[in-house]
């Protein structure tokens, strides 16, 4: 089981507009941690400042320039808006490797799966 902690910052909204909004960390407590999580999606949980807890599906990449990764999470059953606060991700099992899909159809369609999936998990 691997923990990430960091502040919620601005991406580049494109779970927004799939319909699976995410919170992206910022990676530099990750990168200070040298944390080795192997790249794809997880089924965790998410715990916000104030210690509640959602089941979450948390995407680790793909890399950047830089060859950081992305840090990224749906919280299930959360809306709000989470930018600036701290948030701490647990990854309990790995779903599956990160994949580009040929349209933004396909990859709706695995996300759902992905939830559904994490939905019937016990973590």
């Amino acid at each position: 089981m691997f923990e990430i902690l960091g502040k919620v910052v601005p991406g580049e909204k494109i779970g927004r507009r799939l319909g699976f909004p995410t919170a992206n960390l910022d990676r530099r407590q990750f990168v200070r941690s040298q944390q080795k999580i192997r790249l794809g999606v997880w089924a965790g949980k998410a715990v916000l400042p104030q210690g509640k807890i959602f089941k979450a599906g948390i995407v680790i990449g793909p890399l950047d320039k830089r060859g950081l990764p992305k840090i990224e999470a749906h919280l299930l059953g959360f809306s709000g808006n989470l930018y600036g606060k701290k948030l701490s991700l647990t990854l309990h099992l790995y779903l599956r490797p990160f994949k580009e899909y040929e349209n933004e159809r396909l990859l709706q369609k695995q996300i759902a799966k992905d939830i559904a999936r994490i939905k019937a998990l016990k973590v």
